[in-house]
């Protein structure tokens, strides 16, 4: 019953955070990403891209507010 996909820990969330900011800059090598592609759960990357685009998307919304008098 042991595979090499069962062999390997699931990732953590903190790790799924960390995956999602790196593929947000582009800057993830391909070690990296292969290493990604066999932890990651995609519920979990979804889920984590989206939260990172409200949250990017409302920093500058913020920003903008902040610099652009009212």
């Amino acid at each position: 019953m042991s595979s090499t996909a069962s062999a390997q820990p699931r990732a953590s969330i903190l790790t799924t955070i960390k995956a999602v900011a790196w593929s947000f800059l582009g800057l993830r090598g391909r070690q990296g990403f292969e290493q990604d592609v066999q932890r990651l759960k995609p519920l979990q990357v979804v889920a984590v891209g989206l939260i990172g685009v409200f949250v990017f998307v409302g920093a500058l919304a913020a920003l903008v507010h902040w610099i652009v008098p009212g």
